[in-house]
């Protein structure tokens, strides 16, 4: 099977960037995998997206160097074994608050005797043809990341990255704010950064990693020096309203530009 090179260079303490993708279009996802992300996250919490189009864009993920991770919409197990066995190399696990959701979440993606997940990896085996590699090697190419995203999760945190296979904490910060009792209309808020702070603090003591998002040029050196190791960046339609917003503008300023000098020469 395909080595996770991410999950590989997060243990060794290498930093790893890469977006999430909410648009549901493996064109969007291969083209971020070809720009150069280590990594791209096919997200399916907040949209629409079935498992078939999950599917399709791995496929298209696998056609670039980025490794495939998919967000999935919650801890339970079927949602952890469809994204492996479509060929997901890591997953992205919302609103977790316990060490014990966090172990039944790791036991998800190990196979026996390390843990629970099925047989079953058709696509993920390359439809048989890797059947002996895939189980041979799965149980150690699997990238957990969990969202840290209550006060809940933050007051069992240590205990949370204590649990072994755990690989990412990663700050959600909206549904950060909305436990907290804050406007993330109004972000950054001080509360968040030190959440952020305590969850790179942490993560140095365990064998994990802290994660957040940047979603300008500006907040990729901030994050880094922050301590953050895996970076998201984006997602795909942030970029995307980035570029179109930019051009709109350009084009009414050269507007209001050619107004005033029409004005001046009438």
């Amino acid at each position: 099977m395909r080595i996770n090179d991410v999950r590989n260079d997060l243990l060794s303490g290498k930093p790893a960037i890469g977006p999430f993708v909410g648009l549901q279009s493996p064109n969007v996802a291969e083209l971020m995998g070809n720009a150069g992300f280590d990594f791209v996250v096919v997200e399916s919490e907040h949209n629409g997206i079935e498992s078939a189009e999950i599917e399709h864009m791995l496929m298209a993920i696998g056609n670039t160097n980025a490794v495939p991770i998919v967000r999935i919409p919650s801890l339970q197990q079927v949602y952890i074994q469809k994204a492996l066995d479509l060929g997901a190399l890591g997953i992205v696990v919302p609103a977790v608050k316990t060490a014990e959701e966090a172990a039944e979440i790791v036991s998800a993606t190990r196979f026996p005797p390390d843990g629970k997940r099925s047989w079953g990896p058709l696509r993920a085996s390359k439809y048989t043809f890797d059947n002996e590699d895939y189980l041979k090697n799965a149980n150690d190419n699997i990238l957990v990341v969990l969202i840290i995203e209550t006060v809940e999760a933050v007051e069992n945190l240590e205990e949370i990255a204590a649990v072994p296979g755990i690989d990412v904490l990663f700050l959600g910060p909206w549904d950060m704010c909305l436990s907290l009792g804050l406007d993330p209309l109004l972000l950054p808020h001080r509360e968040i950064d030190q959440i952020l702070e305590k969850m790179v603090k942490t993560s140095a003591r365990f064998d994990v990693v802290a994660g957040a998002g940047a979603s300008v040029p500006g907040d990729v050196s901030k994050r880094l020096n922050q301590g953050v190791k895996f970076l998201s960046y984006g997602p795909d339609y942030a970029m995307l309203s980035a570029a179109a917003i930019s051009g709109v503008d350009a084009f009414k300023n050269w507007s209001k530009s050619n107004d005033r000098i029409n004005n001046r020469t009438n």
